[in-house]
Parts: structure tokens; C-alpha cells; sequence
């Protein structure tokens, strides 16, 4: 944190027009706090189909959404890509010119065939993409302040950190916003929780807040898959390393109890909740066995708790590699609605 924040105060201030909303003009009428943009789909000719996450997960939502809360688009907020200048507050410049090469974006993507693709066309049908989700989840941080919550539907890139990229993840999304909310909002946001609930480590965002006070990171994840990063594992502050096929009951109790545990060693100003499905039932990669009624259910835990004491709650979506992904956390969102948690 250090390392990222001097860099950060030394660098000159530009505008924040293009991710930040003015607090008079942030609770813009007929407007959720939910972020979206069509540029969040990555579109790779097909290419996109040989990694199993939903690339248009965002989309299908979008449109679910809609339907089954009467709104269009004008119902939503929308980022606007993140500049160079921009993820330089977090990565390095020796991490951002590795993007340029096509072998290292293709690891980082895991879609090995990507390696012998133009970076140019890598830098517009993937990366560019992946800039307005990480856009996306700093408008959300910035949201949540001013309505008590925010969505975005897309983000969640957990395996980054300032240096390295990993697990389909090439911008530290949680990283920046953090150090965004922590630089722009000094006098509202002092402390930040992590909740992170995908099925897999936070390895980026506990590389990045190593031995930081003020960030307080919770991840419960599946011990026995990727990416068993046992240095970052020293960042977090309450683990629960969970085993394969655990199902709803025992993981719902562990959750309600580490989530008082956490309030009682730690009270934030904003909770960045990292909802990955990829915990559910089936998914080919987080390899626990939790249902889709469990996912609600975990999702409305996690917002009653914090809402009820006045806590501002960011929602990025993270991982999740089910088909059935889309459909479980629009029925969670619309749950969330229906049990006044999302006013």
C-alpha cells in the first residue's frame, strides 16, 4: 500500500470526470446505482469460447435485469475506460508494457491461442474491455458512498496486483479502486473490508494491501484450487480455506459467523464484496457445491449485515463459470430488491 500510495501522491492530479461522478449530480434521477456498459464484453472472433467464463456475463444481465425490473437503459450508470495515466495509480510500468506482448496477456487470460494474435487486436477485443469493467468498479466504489450500495456488473479481477496479472484477471480493479476511495474521499473512507467470496484466493488485492491497517481482507475460498498463493495468504486477516464440494449449510454458517467475527476486530467504512458464482454447484473451476438458493442467500447476508449498520456496500461480480451464472445473481439482485436492501 506504501509503494502504491506514494506513487499516487507524487504523480500530478488529473481530471476525474471520466470515472468519477460529481457528488451533486451522483444520485442522477430515474438512475440505480448499478454500472454497466456494453464494451464489457470481450469479443475475440470465438476465441473468447475457449476459456469457460461467460465473456458476455455483464450483457446477459443487463438484459435480465431489464426484463424483470422494468428498466432500460437509461436505468444505469456507465464508466468510461480507464486511461494509462489512470492504471499507472496501481501498475507499474514495466506490468503495462508487458501487456503489449500477446505471449504474456495470453497467460494471464489463460486462452494460450491468444499468444499468436496481433496485440493490437488483443488490446482492443480483451484488454480494452477489461479497462471498462476496472472503470466500472471504481464508479461503483464512488456510487455506493452516495446511495449505500452499488453493482457492477462485471470487475472482481481479484488475482491481480500491481505488478502481476493472473486467472483471467489483467487490472487490479479492487486495488485501484481502494487507493481511488482512499485518495478521493479521505474524510468518508478511512478503513476498507474486503469480503471476498468467489470461489477462489484474492491473491492480487492481498498482495497489493500486505500489512496495511486500514484495509481488513475476509476471503473464504476453496483451498484445494488455484491459485494457492501462500504468501498473499499472510494478508488476510480472517480465512476460511474451505474443501472440495462443500455445500450450503456449513458454508452459510461460516460465513454469518466470520462476517460478526470481522465486524467485532474491525468496523470499515466501505465493504468491497467480491460475489463470484463461481461457487456454485457444477462450476468446472471453483469445485464447491453450493446452490443457487445458497448464493442468494449468501448475498443477502452479506448486504443486510453491513446495510443494517450504515455500512456502504460495493458488489463487483468476479468469477463464475456457469451458463446458469447470469440467471443466479439476477435472481439475487432482484431478491436483494424485493427484501429492501438495495433503497
Amino acid at each position: 500500500m506504501k509503494r502504491l500510495t506514494e506513487r499516487v501522491h507524487h504523480e500530478e492530479q488529473e481530471s476525474e470526470e471520466v470515472v468519477w461522478v460529481k457528488r451533486d449530480d451522483a444520485r442522477s434521477a430515474g438512475k440505480l446505482p448499478i454500472v454497466f456498459s456494453r464494451n464489457y464484453a470481450v469479443r475475440f472472433g470465438g476465441l473468447e469460447r475457449l476459456h469457460p467464463f461467460d465473456a458476455a456475463k455483464g450483457k446477459h444481465i443487463h438484459k435480465l435485469l431489464c426484463a424483470q425490473l422494468q428498466l432500460d437503459d437509461g436505468s444505469f450508470y456507465e464508466p468510461t475506460e480507464l486511461t494509462k495515466d489512470q492504471l499507472r495509480r496501481i501498475h507499474t510500468r514495466e506490468y503495462l508494457k508487458s501487456l503489449r506482448w500477446s505471449m504474456n496477456v495470453a497467460c494471464i487470460a489463460e486462452v494460450p491461442l491468444m499468444a499468436f494474435v496481433p496485440n493490437r487486436y488483443i488490446q482492443r477485443s480483451y484488454l480494452r474491455p477489461m479497462r471498462f469493467q476496472a472503470a466500472g468498479s471504481i464508479l461503483a466504489g464512488k456510487l455506493a458512498l452516495d446511495y449505500g450500495w452499488a453493482i457492477n456488473l462485471g470487475g472482481g479481477f481479484h488475482h491481480c496486483c500491481s505488478y502481476r496479472g493472473g486467472g483471467f484477471c489483467p487490472y487490479a480493479d479492487i486495488s485501484l479502486l481502494i487507493v481511488r476511495l482512499f485518495e478521493q474521499e479521505p474524510f468518508r473512507v478511512r478503513r476498507i473490508m474486503i469480503v471476498d467470496l468467489d470461489a477462489h484466493q484474492g491473491n492480487g488485492h492481498e498482495r497489493d494491501f500486505n500489512n496495511v491497517a486500514a484495509v481488513y481482507i475476509f476471503d473464504m475460498y476453496n483451498a484445494f484450487v488455484y491459485p494457492r498463493d501462500h504468501v498473499a495468504k499472510e494478508s488476510i486477516r480472517c480465512a476460511v480455506e474451505l474443501r472440495n464440494y462443500t455445500e450450503d449449510g456449513f458454508y452459510l454458517r461460516q460465513l454469518k459467523r466470520c462476517l460478526m467475527q470481522s465486524l467485532a476486530e474491525f468496523r470499515p467504512d466501505m465493504v468491497v464484496y467480491n460475489a463470484g458464482t463461481d461457487v456454485l454447484e457444477g462450476d468446472p473451476l471453483g469445485n464447491l457445491a453450493i446452490s443457487a438458493e445458497g448464493v442468494i442467500e449468501r448475498d443477502r447476508l452479506v448486504f443486510s449485515t453491513f446495510r443494517a449498520l450504515g455500512i456502504p456496500v460495493v458488489m463487483l461480480l468476479s468469477g463464475g463459470y456457469l451458463k446458469a451464472s447470469a440467471g443466479v445473481i439476477t435472481d439475487s439482485i432482484v431478491n436483494l430488491r424485493l427484501q429492501g436492501l438495495l433503497n
